[in-house]
Parts: structure tokens; sequence; C-alpha cells
């Protein structure tokens, strides 16, 4: 292993438990997040109470307030921000002139542009940047408590992808390597879109059944989007694929799916994300989604049915009734 550190950007809940997966491995590791108040307090706590309460951090992790001092002492780095301060960062990345090994683990489309992530790293920082992308069925808690998990890392560059394989792989912590870096994307991006309609069918009482229906036609939308943006189908079957789609609409510890829970008991949007107060990546995601989607030609049902919730105010109950009533059709189409 590598003596230099490896720098880990945000610490919410899914950094924080990379951050401690990387350090278990005997790695040194920097721990930076924009709220500095927030590294104060973790860095004094050796603990992150307010995303993952009660696991201690290993001896080799070091939260840290300075990112250009960080960026001086390595080029190796995981982004676990929000897909919203994604550009933010590579722009912070930019000011120093070196080339960047780069992991993101942020599933969702950029703002504005629905690019995905590693589109905008190229956008921002071009050739400065070797990219791989994490994802997979993951609940953060449960991997910093050392529960086993399995996750692939996916990068066109297959150097890239056993770089931070090597870093992260342990036997609590599997890492699957593959070069199909879009399909790895996509299963992460739209996967918390059909965890919000998950959500909403069963606040509404629909049952096992309706879940069941969701989850496997919501994986035929996200197929299809993959595919038509240079995903293979293969992919969708994995990790990144079938693996979190059933995670993330079926368990509540997935922020997506309790949100549609809260909008199906009548919350408000507003309400519900101060209930959780984390950020819902499909609240986003969904609104790039149907551009994407309608550029392409893509039906997506389930996805605008969930925009038409969120944005248009078409009430669950008649956004889940639309679905139903919908024409018969082959079921492969």
């Amino acid at each position: 292993m590598s003596s230099k550190p490896v720098l880990v950007i945000g610490a919410g809940s899914w950094g924080t438990a990379l951050a401690i997966v990387l350090a278990r491995n005997n790695l040194p590791v920097l721990l930076w997040d924009i709220d500095s108040e927030h590294v104060q307090r973790i860095r004094s706590s050796r603990s992150n109470e307010q995303y993952i309460p009660g696991i201690s951090f290993p001896e080799s992790l070091e939260p840290t307030e300075n990112l250009q001092i960080c960026l001086e002492k390595t080029s190796e780095i995981i982004i676990s921000t929000p897909c919203s301060a994604l550009e933010a960062v590579l722009t912070e990345l930019r000011k120093k002139q070196q080339v960047y090994n780069i992991c993101l683990t942020c599933k969702g489309l950029a703002p504005g542009k629905h690019l995905l992530n590693h589109k905008v790293v190229d956008e921002c920082i071009g050739d400065s940047a070797n990219v791989a992308v994490l994802s997979g069925p993951s609940f953060a808690i449960e991997v910093a408590r050392g529960l086993p998990t399995a996750v692939a890392i996916a990068s066109s560059n297959h150097k890239v992808a056993q770089l931070f394989s090597d870093y992260f792989h342990s036997d609590l912590f599997r890492v699957y390597t593959q070069d199909d870096i879009i399909g790895v994307q996509v299963g992460g991006a739209v996967k918390n879109v059909m965890a919000i309609a998950a959500g909403i069918a069963d606040g509404l009482g629909f049952g096992a059944n309706t879940r069941a229906a969701l989850i496997t036609r919501g994986l035929a939308e996200i197929m299809r989007l993959g595919v038509a943006l240079g995903g293979r189908q293969e992919t969708f079957m994995g990790l990144a694929g079938l693996g979190d789609l059933v995670l993330t609409c079926t368990d509540d510890q997935s922020r997506n799916r309790r949100f549609g829970l809260l909008l199906a008991r009548g919350k408000t949007t507003e309400e519900a994300l101060d209930e959780i107060r984390q950020t819902v990546e499909g609240l986003r995601t969904v609104k790039e989604l149907v551009r994407l989607s309608e550029e392409h030609s893509i039906q997506m049902p389930i996805s605008e049915q969930v925009y038409n919730v969120l944005y248009q105010g078409l009430s669950p109950n008649d956004a889940v009734q639309s679905l139903l009533s919908r024409e018969q059709k082959p079921e492969l189409d």
C-alpha cells in the first residue's frame, strides 16, 4: 500500500464511511469538508455523531479544514459530496497544476446539465484527472459498522479502477472492477428516483406486489436509458444496477425511499426534507433525468410520474393511478 495519504472530500455519512474503510485498511486518510465547524467537531470527538453515530475513527483518519494543504500531500482523491457540489470541488482542484486520480462516489446527475459525473470532471479539469466511479448496494452506516458489503468500481482506465479497488477492498468490503463507467453511473443515479416511487407506493399502502412490479419496471427504465447513453445491458443486472435498486427501494435506511413515504403521507417536499435532514439526490436527479430521456426519446413513465409529483403538483395517488392505467403493451418493449 502507498504511504501517500488518500483524500476524501465530503464528510457526510457516505464520505465518512468510506474514509473509515480506507483507514481500516491501514491507509493514511485525510477527510475534508467545506463545513469547517463540522470538521472541528468530528476531529475533536474522533467520530461523526451527526451522520454515523457511535463509530470511532481509526487512528490513521485525520479530519482537516485546509483543502489546499491536503492537495499538496496527495493527488489520490475520493469525492463524496452531493452532485450539486461536484463542480465547486473540481474548481478548487483545478487551482493546482497536477494530475489527479479521482474516484467519484456521488450518485446522480449534474444539476442544470443532466450530465453524468465523469463528464462534469471532463468539463472542469479534462486531462488533469483519471476518473473511476464507485457504486453499488451500500448504506453508509452498515459500511461504517463493518457489515459485509459488495460494490463495483468502474473506469475506462483499468489501472485506475484497480488502484481504487486495492485501496478499498477487504474481507468485509468487497470490490469488483469493470470498465462500464456509464452503466455504473446510470444505475446509481436512476435508482434514487425509483426509490422515491417505491416509497410513494408503499406509503399509499399498495403492497408487496406493487413494489416488486415497480422495481422490475424501474429496472427496465434504467436499462433503456443506460444502453442509449452507451452503457452495457449486463451492467444493470449487477451490483450497480439491480443490486443497488433493490436495496434502495426496499429498506427504510434509504433517504429517497423515506422521502417518498413522507410524500405519500401528505408531507410537502419541504416538510419531508426537513424531517430527513440529508441530501435526497433523487429530488434533483429526476428533473435532469426527464430532460435526458426526452433528448434521447426514451420512455421512462415511472420517472415522469415522480417528476410530476415533485414539480408539477400531481398528487402521489394520482401518479400511481396514472401508471396503472397505461395502455397494454408487450413486456419487453
